[in-house]
């Protein structure tokens, strides 16, 4: 029965230690979820609510057939991931995208997990190691994890924690966008979850424009760094836009305001340059700017993106903002099931692995909890195999990357083995993610028991 076996500890309540406690419980073990908020709040959240989004509300690419982000969404749905469940349940229209309405999302999330019977949740900070009584234990508290906690692990392995910034976009409120100017429309038009191919604000740009933005983001007032914040270097997916524009004038165009695929109705012709907004929540009232992570003072992001055609009279919801992340040396610390190898007791999950993204937080999460249910259930339970998204991130982060340069990553078909055949291009990613599925499926099958 649930009640004779003992609980594991999940200590965090952002999407990785959420979908832990899921896997956990719906393989029958009890799980006390320990949840810092509001008792002590972070320089990023904004509410206590368990599985919060802080920067996007996007979960990337939901194509499984050409998109290793689309695979690794497919992998969870197939694995009961309660992060998908909701995800899909709150989706908002965002082209080929699936981003959902945050508050929704969230809520949704909580509401799961405080109403199953096999759910405590306690709303504590966890300061320091977790005490020796609790002999399982998910450490999932992300890129912002307590001062105190990451002393005491940093104290244990004799490694220092890597770290970087990660910025936060804006968000407008939708009755301020001028669509007399701005425009709606998908990249080339497609569509995809919850979207009909015309998902997206898209705010014009030509060549004066442009260079006159570009030359006010470099010039714009930043947030300063604290002395020991000077060699932390950012993330490459989730760069501030004025440090993109600073790599060469032409850098944004090929990045977050690339026109390609877009037509600006006034004119009949592509833009030199575009400012996309994507839907923010439900109701369709705010729009965050795709892309547009800053560490601009509060008032340069006024002043600087009013400038944008379109949005010359924008009122923010929420201004951009910058906070710092933490994360291990997961390939010289943990196993490959993600045990702490100075204190096996202990899994990591999440961002604190250095993986990169709501999705692929949340998928290290799914199999730390699986992990450690049939641990607790005295099972066998191989790692996903290497052919698969999960696998290949799992391979990436606990002993794939090298140790020395080891940084956040994303997953993507890079980190798959290769796949026999004369396959290119697309044809070549579409083989590999029927590989993934096919050989995720096999892993989802139930195991035995350990051998006595």
């Amino acid at each position: 029965m649930a009640s004779s076996i003992k609980p594991v500890h999940v200590v965090g309540g952002g999407l990785a230690g959420s979908e832990a406690a899921w896997q956990l419980v719906q393989a029958g073990v009890p799980v006390v979820l320990h949840e810092m908020r509001p008792v002590r709040g972070t320089e990023a959240h904004l509410t206590d609510s368990l599985a919060e989004l802080v920067c996007s509300n996007s979960f990337r690419s939901d194509d499984a057939a050409n998109n290793a982000v689309g695979v690794i969404h497919e992998e969870m749905r197939r694995a009961g991931s309660l992060i998908m469940r909701s995800a899909d349940a709150h989706k908002l229209p965002a082209g080929g995208a699936l981003a959902v309405d945050r508050h929704g999302f969230s809520a949704a999330v909580q509401e799961a997990l405080l109403a199953h019977p096999l759910v405590t949740l306690e709303r504590e900070e966890v300061a320091g190691l977790p005490p020796e009584e609790w002999d399982s234990v998910i450490v999932a508290t992300g890129p912002l994890t307590s001062p105190a906690l990451a002393d005491a692990i940093a104290q244990l392995t004799g490694e220092d924690s890597l770290a970087f910034f990660d910025a936060i976009a804006p968000i407008v409120h939708y009755e301020s966008i001028d669509q007399s100017i701005a425009w709606k429309q998908s990249r080339y038009d497609k569509g995809g979850p919850g979207g009909d191919g015309a998902d997206y604000f898209n705010c014009p740009m030509d060549k004066p424009q442009y260079e006159a933005f570009v030359a006010a983001l470099l010039a714009g007032e930043k947030t300063e760094f604290k002395q020991w914040e000077h060699n932390t270097p950012y993330f490459q997916g989730c760069q501030p836009i004025e440090v993109i524009a600073s790599t060469g004038p032409q850098s944004l165009r090929f990045g977050p305001m690339k026109p390609v695929g877009l037509r600006d109705p006034r004119t009949g012709h592509r833009p030199w340059a575009v400012v996309q907004l994507r839907q923010d929540n439900a109701l369709g009232t705010l729009w965050n700017i795709v892309g547009f992570q800053t560490k601009l003072k509060h008032g340069e992001q006024t002043r600087i993106f009013r400038t944008i055609p379109g949005l010359q009279n924008a009122e923010f919801a929420r201004l951009g903002g910058l906070h710092r992340n933490t994360f291990l040396n997961s390939p010289r610390l943990l196993d490959g099931t993600l045990r702490l190898k100075a204190m096996p007791r202990l899994r990591f999950a999440g961002q604190i692995t250095g993986c990169e993204g709501y999705v692929e937080s949340a998928a290290v999460g799914l199999m730390t909890g699986r992990f450690a249910a049939a641990e607790r259930l005295g099972r066998l339970q191989a790692a996903p195999p290497p052919t698969t998204a999960m696998g290949a991130l799992l391979g990436h982060i606990t002993g794939g990357a090298d140790a020395t340069t080891f940084q956040p990553m994303n997953i993507n078909f890079g980190l798959f083995p290769p796949i026999a055949g004369s396959f290119k291009g697309k044809e070549r990613k579409q083989a590999m993610a029927v590989r993934a599925l096919r050989d995720f499926d096999e892993w989802l099958k139930p195991t035995p028991l350990a051998a006595e």
